[in-house]
């Protein structure tokens, strides 16, 4: 008899990355779909990283991280967010921002238990919430600005909501979370057993003077959070998948027991380096700026479009209304542009469960000028 597989993800296939990405290789287009920059990263960096090899750091690090990037971060955190965090005991480095998104979730969720999170959102976190037996409870952010509306959020809490994730700078509308978001969230979870998740890998790439109001600002939310972060996203080195989650101790505790079964720890030279490199502070606190240039670049291009742009407050992303130039479905017409205009995008409705067609798609603007422009003279010759 061959064994079968009773699949723990039924209704998940391959994710949109990866089919825009094989369709824009196949058609020879311009990859504006997948967030990645195409542009070269620091050479500090990377020299730092080969310097590390050569120096013979190749083996493993502490199952946590290497104390001196942990402390490293701590150090940084007090200095964006006033928050003071323990390196020992609050810090845990990990392959990226998802996987610590992914292992909050393994910590906390029992069967039935759920969890509400906003729509659009990043595609992992509902396969995350329902391999771990929990129930995604999805909320849909206001179109077009992309707000939350608070009051649907009070009525969907109840004594099975074990947590609330959120996301700002947000993937993929760019909207930024404002004061009155966090106090509204603040009071929905006074008093209560529900922790929050925060996604906050694109916490420098924020703009027009706008704060990022990271949870880690505030000790009461805090502590019942597990904050991440993505260093592929602060350094333009994606592939790297390297980032870091803080959480107060008791919880990172059990995150901590998840997490040394699994990837037990990270890449050895690559943290030897990122603990040198963070010092080097503008590199990351002058990401806004540097990025909110492309954005504003690509915005401009794209006025010889039809396209209409919605608005982007942080993350490599803008949104953009195509209804000026068809009234296809959101991934159709995403796949018509990949094969006859030669640029691939993400359809913003494959970041709902149950699509929901605005006529938006995504597209990433963290590329080189070239890029954006040769994107632009496809779309103004095809459409």
């Amino acid at each position: 008899m061959t064994p079968s597989i009773y699949s723990k993800l039924p209704h998940i296939g391959t994710t949109i990355f990866t089919v825009m990405s094989a369709l824009s290789v196949k058609h020879n287009a311009i990859n504006l779909g997948q967030g990645f920059p195409d542009f070269p990263m620091n050479e500090k960096l990377t020299s730092l990283v080969n310097e590390a090899m050569k120096s013979g750091y190749n083996q493993y690090v502490h199952m946590c991280g290497l104390p001196l990037l942990r402390e490293r971060i701590a150090e940084k955190v007090n200095e964006d967010y006033n928050a003071n965090v323990n390196p020992e005991t609050d810090i845990t480095v990990t392959p990226g921002g998802t996987y610590a998104i992914y292992t909050a979730f393994t910590t906390i969720l029992q069967p039935g238990d759920e969890v509400i999170l906003f729509e659009p959102a990043y595609d992992s976190y509902i396969p995350n919430i329902e391999i771990n037996g929990g129930v995604a409870v999805s909320i849909p952010l206001e179109y077009p600005d992309y707000s939350i509306n608070w009051d649907r959020v009070k009525e969907k809490v109840n004594g099975k909501t074990k947590a609330i994730i959120i996301n700002t700078p947000h993937n993929p509308t760019g909207s930024v979370w404002s004061a009155e978001d966090i106090e509204q969230l603040r009071n929905i979870v006074s008093g209560t057993g529900i922790f929050i998740i925060s996604d906050e890998v694109y916490e420098h790439l924020i703009f027009d003077n706008k704060k990022h109001l990271s949870i880690l600002r505030y000790p009461d939310l805090f502590e019942r959070s597990f904050v991440c972060f993505s260093f592929g996203k602060v350094y333009h080195c994606t592939g790297w998948k390297m980032g870091y989650c803080i959480a107060p101790e008791g919880m990172m505790k059990e995150f901590r027991k998840v997490h040394q079964f699994n990837c037990f720890t990270c890449n050895s030279p690559v943290q030897f380096a990122l603990a040198q490199f963070l010092t080097e502070k503008n590199q990351y606190r002058e990401l806004g700026v540097f990025l909110q240039s492309k954005r504003d670049y690509f915005k401009k291009l794209m006025e010889q479009t039809k396209f209409k742009p919605l608005p982007s407050f942080g993350s490599y992303f803008q949104l953009y209304d195509y209804s000026e130039v068809s009234q296809e479905n959101e991934n159709d017409f995403a796949i018509r542009l990949t094969q006859e205009a030669g640029v691939a995008t993400i359809p913003v409705s494959a970041f709902y469960k149950t699509p929901v067609d605005n006529k938006v798609l995504r597209f990433c603007f963290a590329k080189k000028e070239e890029t954006l422009e040769a994107a632009v003279e496809r779309l103004v010759k095809g459409f």
